[in-house]
């Protein structure tokens, strides 16, 4: 037996319920891992919530880091004893210990501890995809990043401003402000007190940025459309404000052509191969120093109901992880 984190119905962070659980044998492809960390992501609170359905009852989380502890017929990705780190799905990490699909399992570098792994796996990644893929940042780009201090937004600023772009981040106090400086951020916009769209005009000379990097959602979703310059790209990863409501397609045309796409960890890394790639480009720049991941809060695992009520008050900043 051992323990997880399981929901029964969907709803505020009082739904989340730590239970004693069967662990069986892994199946043909899969491994058990023995979780050391768990990492806490926005996202988390869509599946709890229900934003995002998923058959109930179920496990919760998305990332985690640990050894395998035995493998299933036919795995050939990790061997027992391997140090792995995972994120994007199946759900479940929550838990002292899972099985997983193997496909999905990264080996960890020896310079890589677990609780930096489990705090940066699912931003790291998700980074790797938003900066490499989605809009692939050149020297001498503006970006702007909305949350800045965040999970994601500390990891982007660091990864953009080692690219060599101008990086113009939002944050909602002056705390967070500071935070994002100090990790890259050149350009620094409170969205309580400064109107962004504005100041991004001003920034670049009334150009505006060629990519906006929005996980906030309803809040700032028109704004960064109004932030982009002619043929830019708005990269929507998120809903953390709310979702976006429907809107015209015909304003993106008014806009000057502007391009929007709602991009997701899994479908960049549906293939092993783009996993991998995208992990060992996540490792490279990490282990090299160019990014540093900020492990901001640690929470026990069975405390989780907690974690979610401090991530949803804007309480955090950096990453969050969870310990078994």
């Amino acid at each position: 037996m051992t323990h997880a984190i399981r929901i029964h119905q969907t709803g505020g962070p009082d739904v989340l319920r730590w239970e004693e659980v069967d662990l069986p044998a892994p199946a043909a492809g899969e491994a058990t891992v023995r979780h050391h960390a768990v990492g806490l992501n926005f996202i988390d609170t869509y599946h709890r919530s229900g934003l995002y359905p998923m058959p109930l009852p179920a496990g919760i989380g998305l990332e985690g880091a640990g050894v395998v502890e035995a493998v299933g017929e036919g795995v050939s990705e990790v061997k027992v004893g391997d140090r792995v780190a995972y994120a994007g799905g199946p759900v479940g990490a929550y838990a002292e210990a899972r099985n997983i699909p193997a496909h999905r399992l990264l080996r960890l570098p020896d310079a890589i501890d677990f609780t930096t792994a489990a705090a940066m796996m699912l931003q790291g990644l998700t980074t790797a995809y938003l900066l490499r893929r989605t809009y692939r940042v050149q020297p001498g780009d503006a970006v702007l990043i909305h949350a800045a201090a965040g999970g994601v937004g500390l990891i982007a600023c660091q990864w953009a401003k080692a690219l060599g772009a101008t990086v113009i981040g939002t944050v909602g106090t002056e705390a967070k402000a500071e935070l994002a400086r100090a990790h890259g951020c050149d350009h620094v916009i409170n969205y309580r007190s400064e109107n962004f769209t504005a100041r991004v005009r001003e920034i670049t000379g009334g150009e505006g940025v060629p990519v906006v990097y929005d996980g906030v959602g309803k809040d700032t979703f028109m704004g960064s459309l109004d932030s982009l310059r002619p043929l830019g790209m708005m990269v929507a990863y998120g809903n953390a404000s709310g979702p976006v409501p429907p809107m015209d397609l015909l304003l993106l045309s008014q806009k000057g052509s502007l391009f929007v796409t709602r991009p997701t960890l899994m479908s960049y890394t549906a293939k092993r191969a783009d996993l991998v790639a995208l992990g060992e480009e996540l490792f490279a720049i990490v282990s090299a120093g160019k990014v540093r991941i900020e492990v901001n809060q640690r929470y026990a695992l069975k405390d989780a109901r907690q974690a979610h009520l401090d991530l949803e008050a804007r309480l955090t900043t950096g990453s969050t992880i969870l310990l078994p």
